[in-house]
């Protein structure tokens, strides 16, 4: 292109003017093309891809034929006569914009490669016999989805890029869709910009779209409660460009990937791991128990990222131990210095020898029998398992120096109907008698999380596959809702900034209808609620209520620095008192019946309550309404 503007600009325009000679016109070219070889050699012009090129790219090509131009005025006055100063800016003015024509059209035909139109074709039969590249059009796809954009941003434009350079791609942007009056009416890389508020059946019937994609990263539950509804209704298929719900490394790359349990329930997915609180972790000896669950296995994902001194997983259940293992072996290789211990926490000379051995510097004790049903009917081991284990795992933790240890409950602890509720409120009550001691305790409540191990999320798919019919106990049952990487990362958080015997409680938002998410569930599926698949109502499962509260109603409720978590002080119980309802514990278990444990459950959790009486007055309680307003 520099060629062309040199003959154009220093041989075909008159050369009266400043009167060059043949020398001086072979002069001026070599030392114009010197200087723009140079130049772009330095700012790596002809190392780029230009079909590929963005603003950055062209950017640097105009930086470095600028510099070469400025070189070039310098350098001109090496000759005994020289050209004007305007015929030199036109010279690299007119090369540069040849450059920059030549470049844009070469990416235009690209991504028209497939285009019937006799401008984009003619364009391309001139490339083709300029360049020798077929450009491949011959891979292009002829059967591409058509889908709208939700969202005429820059994440829906990364996204339509995406699709337009990749000849194999399944779906084919028709449109964008946004309430920006500033961009409808418009085009992005030549796909126009409708009106959110025009009719959607018409608008989308008129171009085809078969299928709709949110491009909404920042946008709110409410909001996108109402477009999922809009859309869904019209009967689109609706999918999310986002990063995948369980993906928390920074810099990961979004994904077009259908609707999540996530966005179901249209509850924004919170990031609480701040650079402060992984620095806390880096360089520390951190164990894990329970780490091949659900919850263990994320917090042993989040905790590699810290870069502690040793991370130890510790867990009865190989499987799951063996494959996070894989997992993070795999992804860190030798930059992770990690250990895998099998070990039941009920025994307590296996778990001191491994203390022993380990001495860790925290501890996040994940390790605990949770299924409500399961326990209701295996009392012994229940008790067993979460209170003597825990205390095993704290009395270890006191013993062998460890500073943090960082306890996983649940809301199911709040005046539990259950045995496993019980169990776990148990546990809190040891973690907060120890706040005397020289490690710090604390525990972390959460609700449900999404996709655990025996959640309803897994259950329904299920069911959903098999032709249903969708099961829920009781069509009035709400329940919280948190993603596993919320639930670790609220773990670490508040392990981080606790200091001794505090509880610490997410505010988790409203209480999801269970009812409500079967129904969407269903219609995620391409199928219609009771006429394509039915749900049933099945009756209570022994030790079920139908809400799960939050906090105990007690009146010391404080926020902390990070404003979705707060700290509830209720007053401990003594040690001496721990004790002592420890040993009617075990005293029950003696009688080896489940019968007798969970009478002791009961004595010495005040707070354990039956099922039926408080299902009995559920219809009052703050939320039950909570949900019914949602």
């Amino acid at each position: 292109m520099y060629l062309l503007s040199a003959v154009l600009i220093l041989i075909i325009y008159p050369r009266s003017i400043d009167k060059l000679t043949p020398n001086l016109v072979a002069f001026h070219m070599c030392l114009g093309y010197l200087c723009i070889y140079i130049f772009r050699l330095v700012f790596k012009v002809y190392e780029q891809i230009w079909r590929y090129a963005g603003p950055t790219e062209y950017i640097r090509l105009i930086l470095a034929d600028g510099l070469s131009c400025i070189a070039f005025l310098l350098l001109r006055r090496l000759a005994p006569q020289t050209m004007t100063f305007v015929r030199a800016i036109s010279l690299f003015m007119a090369s540069l914009l040849g450059c920059v024509v030549i470049r844009l059209m070469y990416q235009w035909v690209y991504l028209h490669r497939s285009s019937k139109s006799w401008l984009e074709r003619t364009a391309l039969t001139v490339l083709r016999l300029l360049t020798g590249t077929t450009f491949g059009e011959e891979n292009i796809s002829s059967n591409r989805i058509k889908i709208a954009i939700v969202g005429a941003g820059s994440v829906g434009a990364m996204l339509a890029d995406e699709l337009l350079q990749n000849p194999k791609a399944t779906y084919e942007p028709v449109c964008f869709v946004d309430i920006d009056k500033g961009k409808v009416g418009r085009e992005i890389y030549g796909i126009p910009v409708i009106d959110a508020d025009e009719s959607v059946g018409a608008s989308f019937a008129k171009k085809g779209v078969q299928e709709v994609v949110f491009a909404l990263p920042s946008i709110s539950s409410e909001r996108r409660m109402e477009l999922y509804k809009t859309y869904s209704d019209h009967g689109f298929k609706i999918k999310t460009y986002d990063y995948p719900v369980l993906n928390t490394d920074e810099g990961g790359k979004r994904q077009l990937k259908d609707f999540d349990i996530e966005d179901l329930l249209f509850r924004s997915s919170n990031r609480f791991l701040s650079q402060e609180t992984m620095s806390w972790y880096q360089g520390k000896h951190v164990m894990i128990t329970g780490g091949g669950g659900s919850i263990g296995s994320e917090l042993a994902r989040q905790i590699a990222r810290c870069k502690p001194a040793r991370l130890v997983i510790l867990d009865n259940y190989e499987n799951g131990a063996y494959s996070i293992q894989q997992e993070l072996r795999f992804k860190y290789r030798d930059d992770l210095n990690l250990r895998i211990e099998i070990a039941n926490v009920c025994d307590k000379e296996h778990i001191d020898k491994i203390f022993r051995e380990h001495t860790p510097d925290i501890v996040l004790h994940a390790a605990a029998h949770k299924h409500v049903p399961l326990m209701e009917r295996n009392v012994i081991e229940a008790v067993r398992n979460n209170v003597f284990g825990t205390l095993n795992v704290v009395e270890a933790c006191e013993k062998y120096g460890v500073s943090r240890f960082i306890m996983i409950s649940t809301d199911k602890a709040v005046n539990p109907t259950n045995v496993m509720g019980a169990t776990k409120r148990m546990c809190e009550m040891i973690v907060q008698s120890r706040s005397g001691s020289t490690t710090s305790f604390s525990a972390t409540r959460f609700g449900n999380v999404l996709g655990s191990n025996g959640s309803v999320i897994p259950l329904f798919k299920k069911q959903i596959a098999n032709g249903g019919p969708v099961t829920v106990t009781d069509k009035r049952i709400i329940r919280y809702f948190m993603t596993i990487p919320e639930a670790a990362q609220l773990v670490m958080t508040s392990g981080a900034m606790a200091h001794n015997g505090e509880l610490y409680v997410l505010d988790m938002g409203k209480p999801v209808k269970i009812w409500d998410l079967a129904e969407n569930m269903i219609r995620l599926s391409g199928l219609e609620p009771y006429k394509d698949i039915d749900i049933i109502e099945t009756g209570l499962r022994p030790g079920e209520k139908l809400y799960e509260e939050l906090l105990i109603k007690t009146e010391e409720l404080d926020k902390t620095e990070n404003s979705m978590i707060f700290v509830e002080r209720d007053k401990p119980a003594g040690k001496d008192i721990i004790d002592a309802k420890l040993d009617i514990l075990r005293q029950a278990l003696e009688t080896e019946s489940n019968r007798e444990v969970k009478k002791a459950l009961m004595e010495v959790v005040p707070t354990f309550k039956s099922p039926e009486e408080v299902n009995q007055d559920a219809i009052n309680a703050e939320e039950m309404q909570m949900a019914a307003g949602a």
